[in-house]
């Protein structure tokens, strides 16, 4: 049971973050942004245990603390964060990611200099310094992982990457059974990664609600998955019928056990929202779509996605 609350905590400490991965880094900074130095005062170190191999559960718990340390810096400095969030730009390039996704906030925090008191910038820049030191220690510790993965076989991770929803079983947000029937009826569907907390997503509700209509004429559907609600946890369920309710969308959610091969899916997505389309037997087909399909050109860009699996039919 620790195994999978730190895994289900980790997956909602990324999201919180991982909209900003979706930020173009495209100058380099005077200000908070271009350090190569990094003060850690405020990081708990680790030891130098985490360059060696240890247990995958050993490693996914420090990966996890980490995580917790970001989450914190946060929730310490939430007025100044909260304002950060609000000027992300939800229409910027998935494809433009930075290695060391400090880089990314301190792109939002430079370009919106003047949006900040002095006090906030100088609070910010040096939250960011000590992401970017956490961030160094998460990737080293993410290549600990792969190597330790690296004894699945080639087959396995290949299956892996595209069944994602092969025997899938899981409910919808009232509590009825969903298993993988729902996927072999349709012959696509679009499933939207989304959580709670980002704005994009919940402004995009309304939009694949619309689209849901148009699937269900062309023998598919849109389902969603809001992160806050796996593990069967009542309070995200609670909110997230209520934001679902109040966008106006009544096409079918999900949730599921997050150690499941789905959930760990969803455990590694970096940027929300995230759109994947399934084919009735429950691979994922071509790439995920990033952004938000409230925007005409990305709505447009799904819809060719979509229309391509239905013309291999």
């Amino acid at each position: 049971m620790k195994n999978k609350t730190l895994r289900t905590n980790s997956m909602k400490l990324k999201k919180v973050i991982a909209a900003f991965l979706a930020i173009s880094v495209l100058f380099a900074f005077t200000g908070c942004g271009n350090s190569s130095t990094t003060d850690n005062t405020n990081t708990k170190q680790e030891s130098s245990s985490t360059t060696e191999m240890g247990s995958a559960d050993e490693l996914n718990e420090k990966r996890d603390d980490l995580y917790q340390q970001e989450n914190q810096l946060f929730a310490d400095h939430k007025d100044a964060w909260d304002k950060a969030f609000g000027l992300m730009n939800k229409n910027a390039a998935g494809d433009a990611m930075s290695e060391n996704y400090a880089d990314s906030l301190a792109s939002t925090v430079e370009s919106n200099k003047d949006s900040f008191s002095e006090e906030e910038y100088k609070t910010l820049c040096k939250d960011i310094e000590t992401i970017r030191g956490i961030e160094e220690e998460i990737a080293k510790l993410e290549k600990e992982i792969a190597a330790s993965d690296s004894s699945d076989s080639s087959s396995s991770k290949s299956d892996e990457s595209t069944a994602v929803f092969k025997g899938f079983k899981g409910k919808d947000l009232d509590g009825n059974d969903v298993d993988d029937s729902l996927f072999a009826k349709n012959k696509v569907t679009v499933v939207n990664f989304w959580f709670s907390g980002c704005k994009p997503c919940v402004g995009e509700l309304s939009k694949l609600n619309e689209l849901n209509e148009k699937l269900k004429e062309m023998g598919g559907e849109v389902v969603g998955i809001n992160t806050d609600t796996l593990d069967d946890n009542q309070d995200g369920i609670k909110e997230a019928k209520e934001i679902l309710k109040a966008q106006g969308a009544s096409y079918k959610n999900l949730t599921f056990d997050s150690d499941s091969t789905v959930g760990k899916y969803a455990g590694n997505i970096m940027a929300f929202p995230t759109t994947v389309l399934v084919d009735k037997d429950g691979n994922i087909v071509g790439e995920p779509f990033m952004g938000g399909i409230d925007d005409q050109s990305n709505y447009d860009q799904l819809m060719k996605q979509i229309q391509s699996v239905l013309d291999q039919k």
